[in-house]
């Protein structure tokens, strides 16, 4: 009897993870993919359509088409996970029983859940990058947009690509400069953090940069209402920052269906995981991957491309009733945008922060890490590709591996002894 194994989401987790898990099993197994639509936007294409770097028809295709023929896809919605009968249960009020279950359906956004967001000025003086159709009505707006206050607002953490808000400041530098409009333009950055990024040595690299390019920070700042009419943000302690124009990163949860599904997830409906081996907390038959699981790391692309090695393994163990291997570290690699065609690259996981080095490879590398390059900016672009035809088909990228590695770093003595 074939196993039959559902993945819930059409995203890169879960598509990467079905396209590995047919090229394991093949006609052994029996794989439905399930979402509520067709479209797969590629992610982080949307960083550069406001500035007219991409076209927005350009990162977007068929979710249905980046899966392998064999394998099933339903256009569905699901209600709630039932994890003692292993089962799924959809809008329809129809089922699907399971064998093993992914959840694959990463993280949504909330801006609902922030007063005002949506209310007056939504689409006109506020925005967000973070969909397709908002990151092609900022494209709009920046045009013609010449003088006054820009904030870029990240709402709280976590969220998808956690640079993306940084990255978007520094495209803005340059595109505003080539413009010859930048001395008529404030950019402000304000963020819930204490500084510009999580990462202490990659903290001080972009805080660098922030200040070199005369971009404004306004840190722990908890914003909780939009007031679109008045063109300003005001945190939960009273503090008002003004705009003229502001791009706000809304609020991040997982998919509503985990709130319906008993002990699943969190209180923001991620997915309790175990951050090693990728098995849900609550059902040993449920495993999660990218956004929707709770993991203790970025949640990025890259990510979900590194845990699917562990997951396809730790599927097949499960279902041949062999013990999980704990063997995700927390790898996560990202390119920064920091303009003018120069980019960032950092790599770490649970236990290594961000350091300085070459990438992937000591001394040969040839792409450095923690220091701005066109070589960077270059990868960056050329990632495109790589995602629609090797990250999602499944395939392993040459020469990275899924763990970690430390070859080509600058790590201290303590970081050393940790390895």
């Amino acid at each position: 009897m074939n196993h039959r194994i559902v993945i819930l989401g059409a995203g890169t987790g879960g598509t990467l993870t079905a396209n590995r898990l047919h090229r394991h099993y093949g006609d052994a197994a029996e794989i439905v993919v399930v979402d509520r639509d067709d479209r797969h936007v590629y992610l982080p294409g949307l960083l550069f359509v406001p500035f007219g770097l991409e076209e927005p028809e350009r990162i977007v295709r068929s979710r249905r088409k980046q899966l392998h023929r064999a394998i099933g896809f339903r256009l569905a919605e699901v209600d709630r996970v039932e994890t003692a009968g292993n089962a799924v249960r959809l809008a329809d009020g129809s089922s699907i029983e399971y064998d093993v279950l992914v959840i694959a359906t990463g993280a949504s956004l909330l801006p609902e859940e922030t007063e005002g967001l949506t209310g007056a000025g939504w689409g006109e003086k506020v925005f967000t990058f973070y969909t397709l159709e908002g990151a092609t009505a900022l494209r709009d707006a920046l045009r013609s947009f010449d003088h006054g206050r820009l904030v870029v607002n990240t709402v709280d953490m976590p969220i998808k690509c956690p640079v993306a808000p940084l990255e978007f400041c520094f495209l803005a530098d340059w595109y505003l400069r080539e413009r010859g409009v930048r001395d008529e333009v404030q950019i402000t950055y304000v963020t819930s953090l204490d500084g510009a990024f999580t990462k202490a040595t990659c903290n001080r690299e972009l805080s660098g940069l922030l200040v070199g390019k005369n971009i404004e920070v306004v840190t722990e700042f908890n914003t909780g209402q939009v007031d679109g009419e008045g063109c300003k943000l005001i945190s939960f302690d009273e503090r008002e920052v003004d705009f003229d124009l502001a791009v706000v990163v809304p609020l991040h949860g997982g998919a509503e269906f985990v709130s319906r599904s008993p002990g699943l997830g969190d209180d923001l409906n991620f997915v309790e995981t175990d951050p090693h081996t990728l098995r849900s907390k609550v059902a040993p038959s449920v495993f999660a991957i990218g956004d929707a699981a709770n993991l203790p790391t970025s949640k990025a692309g890259s990510a979900a491309h590194f845990q699917g090695e562990t997951l396809t393994e730790n599927v097949r163990r499960f279902l041949a009733g062999e013990e999980l291997e704990a063997s995700y570290d927390g790898h996560v690699n990202c390119f920064i945008e920091s303009g003018f065609r120069k980019a960032l690259l950092i790599d770490f996981n649970y236990e290594v922060e961000p350091v300085p080095g070459r990438y992937p490879m000591a001394h040969v590398g040839p792409l450095p890490l923690l220091k701005e390059s066109r070589l960077n900016h270059l990868g960056k672009l050329a990632f495109q590709p790589l995602y629609w035809h090797v990250l999602l088909p499944g395939r392993d990228i040459p020469g990275i591996g899924a763990q970690m590695s430390t070859a080509g770093k600058q790590l201290t003595a303590m970081q050393q002894g940790d390895e």
